[in-house]
């Protein structure tokens, strides 16, 4: 079965999160992948639906370069879904590492796509590693990489994922009640 057409039933976020936050202040929102069913389709403008990782790297190339013919501030969020459903859930190391080549891959095509002062936050959605006896999510960090800045620097161990949320909305100029931007 294609990702495209998995469902994902969530329950409408409990209060205003980023994409609404986002979408309140003009920024125009973008989700890729499996992420706008996450959020119930709130808070986003527009929904792409991928097949796979390579897919959605495809999906997210085109929307930064539509981005950068708007005169609109745009925030993409993509969910590659591949390094989750396929591989980590299944224990499938050797998988995993595939995707994550491929992924490395992509990323000298990723970065030139960024509209002009764009910034690329890279990171997974929860712990998944598929080398443990579990298939269930676990607890171990993951890693954040930011990129754009043109100040590198050791983001450190952050204390709270919201602190991605408050770095997105810091970069937009707009206020989140949780998280310390990085």
């Amino acid at each position: 079965r294609l990702e495209s057409q998995r469902r994902d039933f969530a329950m409408p976020p409990p209060r205003p999160a980023l994409p609404q936050v986002l979408q309140r202040n003009g920024v125009q929102t973008v989700a890729v992948g499996k992420i706008y069913d996450l959020f119930a389709g709130v808070g986003f403008n527009r929904a792409h639906k991928t097949d796979d990782n390579a897919d959605g790297i495809e999906q997210t190339i085109q929307a930064m370069e539509a981005a950068r013919g708007m005169n609109r501030p745009t925030f993409i969020w993509t969910n590659l879904v591949d390094f989750d459903s396929k591989y980590g859930h299944r224990n499938d190391v050797e998988g995993f590492a595939q995707a994550l080549e491929a992924f490395d891959t992509a990323l000298p095509r990723l970065v030139p796509a960024l509209p002009k002062g764009g910034r690329l936050l890279i990171t997974a959605d929860h712990g998944n590693d598929p080398t443990t006896p579990s298939t269930d999510h676990n607890r171990e960090y993951v890693p954040v990489l930011y990129y754009g800045d043109n100040n590198p620097r050791d983001l450190g161990t952050r204390p709270t994922f919201a602190d991605h949320a408050a770095t997105v909305a810091n970069y937009f100029g707009v206020e989140m009640a949780a998280g310390t931007a990085f």
